[in-house]
């Protein structure tokens, strides 16, 4: 299994800490948020390397993150070509450029995540979990208040932990479980984003593709165990610090 890392937006919330500089790399307790995801991974012996998708703005300050690296693992930097946000490529692309960047291997199967949310968990059950079910998976957790509801994608799932609804920003949500940015998915399930794009699927963020897939084909959840922290602004980047300092 590959570990697909989407770090290729301008994340212009966190202006001006990220105007010059990538989110993923931004310090967390004296250590990059990246560092904190892929030292996790690390630990994993079904993930074999990492392709990590910048964008051409920033792909300098990860080539030279890269020469700091002592992983054991293969580290694979991909540039996607864009210089600014109105002109990104979307998570979606971001992840076909993944995979012409190892283009020829057969039968791989894919962790996609997000570079820039920190976790209190381990990736290795969801791993488990994806294996056990030999189909794509998404990770889910309660999300209880209607406005941020709004601003995610929102799943039901059954007994068996199979995907019935799987909607983008709903008005009126059928459910309260929020999926994350953290996907599992086989070979033949990638190779459908050109027809998923082709369908309308949005490009802009990762979810997209797993929503347009479970109308395809059976996808299921796995509720995480602990909690993620989105770092999306200023006030979260801040809070998270505090956190990961008391917890140090």
């Amino acid at each position: 299994m590959i570990a697909i890392v989407l770090a290729a937006g301008y994340a212009t919330r966190l202006y001006p800490l990220t105007e010059n500089f990538p989110k993923p790399l931004l310090p967390v307790n004296e250590k990059p948020i990246l560092n904190w995801l892929l030292d996790d991974l690390e630990e994993q012996e079904e993930i074999t390397g990492y392709v990590i998708v910048s964008n051409h703005k920033f792909i300098g300050y990860f080539e030279g993150w890269k020469e700091t690296l002592n992983y054991k693992k293969p580290v694979i930097l991909v540039d996607d070509g864009s210089t600014d946000n109105e002109h990104r490529l979307g998570a979606v692309k971001d992840i076909q450029v993944a995979l012409e960047a190892i283009k020829g291997r057969s039968g791989e199967s894919f962790l996609v995540i997000a570079g820039d949310n920190l976790l209190d968990f381990s990736f290795r059950e969801f791993i488990q979990f994806s294996q056990k079910k030999q189909a794509p998976c998404v990770m889910c957790h309660e999300e209880n208040d209607l406005k941020r509801q709004q601003k995610t994608a929102i799943i039901v799932k059954d007994a068996e932990d199979k995907i019935i609804s799987y909607e983008e920003k709903p008005e009126v949500p059928k459910g309260n479980l929020a999926v994350p940015p953290f996907y599992c998915y086989r070979e033949e399930d990638v190779a459908r984003i050109d027809e998923a794009i082709k369908a309308g699927c949005s490009t802009d963020a990762p979810g997209s593709f797993a929503a347009w897939l479970s109308h395809q084909t059976d996808v299921y959840a796995w509720t995480m165990s602990g909690k993620r922290r989105d770092i999306g602004d200023r006030a979260s980047y801040d809070a998270v610090q505090e956190i990961m300092k008391n917890q140090a």
